[in-house]
């Protein structure tokens, strides 16, 4: 799913239950639909999986350089490496490309170094895990046990070690100081997560929303438990004991990797890009080889063993591979730190990554006791690589692991009226809500529509091919992309639909109805109506000035409802101006988060500028109203007056809505 894939992207960029939680009643599916039948539909060769070819190195090799050759050249690719890894060995390391364009120097899988992005999350998770093993931490104590500054309760519950590897810890997004390319932006780990503490949006346990800075202090934690520094950890405690030489969290790089990395690329045809320096360090800094990457899938599928040395105990490992946190069943779910990627009926815990210019995933087949990983040094041509690492999975477990396509329905009727429930506007739970970052969301709003045929339709779910993909309802509100591997489910309460997810992001995000107040399905088009009637407004002043002056017609006004005129034109050019400066800032803003580092000053105008114009606009748009139905102006005066009191007022709204007026710089 193309669309789909660059979301991932975005939510996993630096640019991912419990038993006591599990103990807790969870809402059924649908619990209005069990009575519903499924129809069962007669198997055809379409829904029977195909045979299974022999995972060889042989069969591997030619399977992956039929794929990766082609691809990468299509879609602008620098350079890749993949390594799949079978019952304690790896069968095969592949580079593919260049690990620099200019001078064509070759991808060595043993050697090169790419940056994986959030995969990085899972050695902090792995460390964390051995701290509990070892009695220092435990999953289920309020974090501030661990803490020297305090992080607030929500609804008077703190949140705990579990919340945060499960990402229901519920902090809104924090994108500022996120990725730099200037070593000099860098800052501890204690100042980081002293000086970003996110608000809190969900009470804890309830609601997944991936969490870089949740990460970093998990990181934090290991530090203050164990004593020594994020990096000398990881160092001591994965690295040595499963022999990763050519690994590192350390930004910049240490001298003796420096000539090893991979640099990275937005297209292969275009500029090489900086190293990329990820601030909250835990949640994505890890540059590694191939290989080395390869041993840590060994020893996590060993249960925490490799080459007779030992990072987690077996029962530890079991602990983290095995712990699911089941809120939307039947869709993938988050472990301790893994999240499910389940394929073809196979149990998989996997973590994708991406920095600006890295795009990575690993996954876990346990049971098969199989490892596959892959990792880009470039973006790609409309941003493939993302898509690129899941269909090369999807191809992987098909070619090797196939499996069954599931053949019953649910009745056409009943699908319809069930697509119907699902119809509206929606909100991923990964966002920002309480600062201007809010405003990105009004025009990310997800849509749920039914088609002609009453089938399920979400326009923003893309097939690779890019054509929105098509759903089939096979058990109640548990629908199937058609041939594909995607699942969407809906949670449903007192006859309604109240939440939903698809199989790539359920583990981390899920998606709730807007508020009727931040509704974009009406907003939207009232804004850009607004937009439009204050921009006539102002072009139409000085064109009107002109015909008046050409003709000798002057604007006979008395003195109060002459300048209550230009007043409100004045008022609607500045209302125009400051949201093009918004505009602007968010444009730059998104198109490298570098700028965020230094956007504090900028921020507090813009929030200034927005106080004293959207509210100084409608107090003149109002007097205006006043003044043109006081006074004895002809009726389209009258009602253009109300149209700009109606436009300043949804701008007004918007503002105070998603906070473009306030007095913080923390996003």
């Amino acid at each position: 799913m193309r669309k789909a894939a660059a979301f991932l992207a975005m939510i996993l960029g630096i640019g991912a239950l419990s038993a006591a939680l599990a103990q807790t009643p969870q809402e059924p599916l649908a619990p209005k639909a069990q009575s519903v039948p499924a129809a069962k539909v007669p198997t055809t060769p379409a829904a029977t999986a195909q045979a299974a070819r022999p995972l060889t190195a042989e069969d591997v090799n030619a399977w992956l350089d039929g794929f990766m050759s082609y691809s990468l050249a299509k879609d602008d690719i620098a350079g890749a490496v993949v390594v799949v890894v079978k019952d304690g060995q790896i069968l095969t390391q592949k580079g593919y490309g260049y690990a620099d364009v200019a001078k064509h120097k070759p991808v060595d899988p043993a050697k090169t170094l790419f940056r994986p992005g959030s995969v990085s999350k899972l050695f902090t998770w792995t460390a964390v895990m051995q701290l509990v093993e070892q009695g220092k931490l435990d999953l289920d104590k309020d974090v501030n046990t661990y803490l020297d500054f305090k992080i607030p309760p929500y609804e008077g519950k703190p949140i705990t070690l579990r919340n945060i590897m499960t990402h229901t810890a519920g902090f809104e997004e924090v994108i500022k100081d996120l990725i730099l390319h200037d070593p000099k932006g860098l800052m501890p780990l204690d100042k980081y997560v002293k000086t970003h503490l996110p608000e809190r949006i969900f009470a804890p346990g309830t609601t997944p929303a991936y969490s870089n800075y949740a990460t970093a202090l998990a990181g934090y934690i290991i530090e203050r438990q164990s004593g020594e520094t994020f990096d000398n950890y990881i160092e001591r405690h994965i690295f040595t004991p499963l022999g990763m030489a050519n690994s590192s969290f350390r930004q910049p790089l240490p001298a003796n990797l420096v000539p090893q990395m991979s640099t990275g690329y937005k297209r292969a045809s275009g500029d090489a890009q900086k190293f990329e320096i990820v601030v909250p360090a835990p949640a994505g800094s890890l540059s590694s080889s191939g290989v080395d990457m390869g041993r840590f899938m060994i020893a996590h599928l060993q249960n925490g063993e490799l080459g007779g040395n030992r990072i987690l105990s077996a029962a530890t490992a079991e602990q983290m591979h095995n712990t699911p946190l089941t809120l939307l069943p039947p869709l993938n779910r988050m472990e301790l730190g893994f999240f499910e990627t389940n394929i073809n009926g196979r149990e998989v815990i996997a973590h994708l990554g991406d920095t600006e210019y890295f795009h990575t995933s690993l996954h876990l087949m346990l049971k098969e006791n199989v490892g596959f990983y892959v990792s880009y040094n470039s973006q790609g041509k409309e941003g493939a690589a993302g898509t690129q690492r899941l269909a090369l999975f999807e191809d992987f477990a098909d070619r090797y692991f196939p499996g069954p396509t599931p053949t019953t329905r649910v009745p056409a009727k009943v699908a319809a009226e069930h697509a119907k429930l699902m119809a509206g506007s929606w909100q991923a739970s990964r966002r920002g809500d309480t600062s201007w970052v809010s405003a990105i969301g009004l025009l990310g709003q997800t849509k749920v529509g039914v088609s002609p045929k009453g089938e399920l339709l979400i326009p923003s779910l893309k097939g690779y091919g890019g054509g929105t993909d098509k759903w089939v309802e096979i058990s109640p509100f548990v629908w199937q992309q058609v041939d594909g591997h995607g699942m969407v489910a809906a949670k449903v309460e007192n006859g309604k639909v109240v939440r939903w997810s698809f199989a790539l992001v359920a583990p981390f995000t899920v998606y709730d109805r807007v508020p009727w107040y931040k509704n974009g399905s009406w907003l939207m088009p009232l804004l850009y109506a607004s937009l439009c009637a204050m921009l006539l407004t102002v072009l139409l002043w000085p064109t009107a000035w002109f015909v008046r002056r050409r003709f000798g017609a002057p604007l006979e006004l008395e003195r109060k409802q002459l300048l209550s005129h230009r007043a409100v034109r004045i008022a609607d050019a500045a209302t125009l101006a400051v949201l093009i400066g918004w505009l602007t800032f968010v444009s730059v803003m998104l198109k490298d988060l570098e700028n965020s580092s230094g956007a504090g000053t900028l921020i507090l105008i813009l929030q200034l500028a927005s106080l004293i114009v959207f509210v100084g606009g409608f107090l003149v748009a109002l007097w205006n109203a006043w003044l043109v139905w006081k006074g004895k102006r002809r009726w389209p005066a009258k009602t253009w007056s109300i149209v700009l009191v109606i436009a300043s007022l949804t701008v007004l709204w918007v503002a105070l809505t998603f906070h473009l007026i306030g007095f913080g710089t923390r996003f």
